[in-house]
């Protein structure tokens, strides 16, 4: 199961940074785990869900900003972007690069959190926001797990397959790894049988399931659902 608390990813090369900020946010009511550089990052990403990621911008090797860039040809999840520099041209750019927010260092804890707290009010399926997705001629109720087609009438699919939907649909446009979900669906699947339970949801909610236009396979990383 998913933890109840914001899972935070915090990415930042400075460990007395990262240890601090993670005791702070921990404090605050948030699942926190921490990256010393890119790489390390997207250890994480391939493996967990996370609400949130914070970015330090100046980092050794791949920068905050070269990291977020390309993360965001596959994934939205929401970031802050954190910097010693205060220059408009910085801000900018990381707006251009990706974040959704931006700090300059030194701040104030409290103004990060508060920052974060605002962000995550704006995600989808929170505080009353609609629970339906739509892909094609189909649309799923996260709520009610009914997948429906265009002329409203309910199909048929498998229990396991009405997990996948949400897990996939909840995080929509987020990489999910063979082995996440196998951990997130709790009925000892493995990556193979995953794949097997992919493939029969691809032929009823796919057009043509040998080259899927919603829920597609990231070679070499995992599946994502793409809604409307």
């Amino acid at each position: 199961m998913q933890n109840e608390h914001p899972h935070i990813l915090v990415v930042d090369d400075d460990t007395r940074l990262r240890s601090l900020l993670q005791r702070y946010l921990q404090e605050n009511g948030f699942a926190v785990s921490t990256a010393k550089n890119a790489e390390n990052a997207r250890m994480f990403l391939n493996q967990y869900i996370f609400d949130l990621l914070i970015i330090d911008v100046m980092m050794p090797g791949e920068t905050g900003l070269e990291f977020l860039k390309k993360l965001r040809k596959v994934n939205q999840v929401p970031a802050i972007v954190l910097t010693a520099m205060g220059e408009t041209q910085d801000r900018i750019s990381g707006l251009e690069s990706g974040a959704d927010d931006y700090l300059a260092k030194p701040f104030e804890p409290k103004e990060l959190v508060l920052r974060i707290n605002n962000i995550l009010r704006r995600m989808p399926n929170k505080n009353g926001k609609s629970n339906i997705l739509k892909f094609g001629d189909f649309v799923f109720d996260l709520k009610t797990s009914e997948l429906k087609n265009i002329d409203g009438e309910i199909l048929h699919i498998t229990p396991l397959e009405q997990t996948l939907l949400n897990i996939l649909g909840k995080k929509s446009g987020q990489i999910f790894s063979r082995e996440r979900l196998a951990e997130l669906l709790e009925t000892g699947e493995n990556s193979r049988s995953i794949d097997v339970q992919i493939t029969r949801l691809r032929k009823k909610i796919e057009k043509d399931s040998k080259n899927p236009r919603f829920l597609q396979t990231v070679r070499g990383k995992g599946y994502m659902l793409l809604t409307d």
